[in-house]
């Protein structure tokens, strides 16, 4: 696909496009006091200057974007599904967190790399794509760099966007640069969204859009370690085993009071806190697994301060409240839990997932608490294990789903010049 006109790269566009030269003046330095924060990667910072590339594969390469951790991991379905349409296919993930690199090299699908997604300046796009070349691009949820996404379009490479998300907030930041945005849009070959609200903001932005629902439930699951599983699990026997993951501290509150209440009936429970950010402090009168410690049969909570371990969590939890759903972070993705057969629970903010959550909802795949007493009713249920099921039965209706937006990101990359 390319701008055919010069109406399709307005004063808009243009003008974002003169201000990117800009940006090489300051990313250094920028860069640099990020990584005395803790905010870049240790390593492989450089990435973020279209250094330090990893080597391309002798293949077609199909390059997905995602900007953080969540929807890195939600990619894993997608690639598995197209890997196996094409086996000659490879894939490119790129985000900009420091802490999807980690977690995503634990769960990569085969034949798949991982960087970090350099500056939007013209020299660093320009070393990225010359090194890299790929057959094609998808944008995922709600990153789109514009100079990016104009020169791939100047380079003929056919560009996707899919699972949109975008809330009221968001469409209105996007309307005071409308125009730019209908340009970005009209390059791409297929935009899809996750839900018919953002749907109609991007439609109002100039976008063609589609519905296909979100890429979260056909991811797989978690991985984690499987020894590792079986020694816990062996430890754990014979106790009630819960989590509130990933966990903020509005959701901590809520499940160390049902804890408090789960115990009285019930005194060998066990609740696993999975901070989201396990590098911060956090009160924990308990063993801490960054410690390799385990519980003891008395202990009532079991901090894992650790990274990359969600897979671990949810496999070792009979059920979880999902975090995020407390406070104004409004929610984290539930699909992880339920692929695991955790049965999920959560509170009443679940904005920006409130897609999945619906659709769980919907088919009594999760269930809504909003006080302590809530959990526990939740946890003591005797419709526990159908709550389970049922949300299983929802990841494989919405994996159909991604099947068949599979066979239309195939066609885009086969024929990409076709009508």
């Amino acid at each position: 696909m390319t701008f055919p006109a010069d109406m399709q790269r307005g004063l808009a566009l243009r003008s974002y496009l003169a201000a990117t030269y800009l940006i090489p003046l300051v990313a250094k330095p920028i860069l640099r006091r990020r990584l005395q924060r803790g905010k870049e990667h240790p390593t492989r910072w450089r990435e973020k200057l279209a250094h330090g590339l990893a080597p391309r594969p002798d293949g077609p390469l199909i390059w997905l974007h995602a900007v953080g951790l969540g929807e890195v991991l939600s990619l894993r379905g997608l690639i598995d599904r197209l890997g196996k349409a094409r086996p000659d296919l490879f894939f490119l993930v790129t985000s900009t967190t420091a802490a999807s690199a980690d977690v995503f090299a634990k769960n990569a699908p085969a034949r798949t790399i991982h960087q970090f997604l350099p500056l939007d300046a013209p020299s660093y796009r320009r070393r990225f794509l010359d090194h890299f070349a790929p057959d094609m691009c998808i944008w995922v949820e709600q990153d789109i760099w514009p100079g990016m996404v104009s020169d791939l379009a100047a380079h003929g490479v056919p560009q996707c966007m899919i699972a949109a998300r975008m809330n009221a907030k968001s469409f209105r930041a996007h309307q005071r640069a409308a125009s730019l945005y209908r340009d970005l849009y009209g390059a791409m070959a297929m935009v899809t969204a996750q839900n018919q609200a953002t749907a109609d903001r991007l439609k109002a932005l100039g976008a063609e859009v589609q519905v296909t629902g979100s890429l979260k439930p056909a991811a797989p699951p978690l991985q984690s370690d499987p020894d590792a599983c079986d020694t816990i699990m062996q430890h754990l026997a014979g106790r009630r085993v819960w989590a509130v993951a990933p966990a903020h501290p509005e959701d901590i509150a809520i499940a160390r009071a049902a804890h408090t209440l789960l115990r009285e009936t019930d005194p060998s429970a066990l609740l696993i806190i999975a901070p989201r950010f396990p590098d911060r402090p956090l009160e924990c009168d308990g063993p801490r697994r960054s410690l390799g410690a385990l519980p003891d049969s008395d202990d009532p909570v079991w901090l894992f301060d650790t990274f990359g371990e969600m897979g671990l969590v949810y496999r070792l939890a009979h059920a979880a409240l999902i975090g995020g759903t407390f406070s104004d972070i409004e929610g984290h993705n539930p699909w992880e839990a339920a692929a695991l057969g955790c049965a999920i629970m959560h509170g009443p903010r679940v904005a920006h997932f409130a897609t999945d959550f619906a659709h769980l909802c919907d088919v009594s795949g999760a269930r809504k608490v909003e006080t302590a007493d809530d959990v526990v009713t939740a946890l003591t249920s005797t419709q526990l294990d159908t709550t389970i099921n049922n949300a299983a039965g929802a990841i494989a209706t919405a994996s159909a789903t991604v099947d068949t937006l599979l066979q239309r990101l195939l066609l885009i990359l086969e024929a990409p010049d076709a009508p």
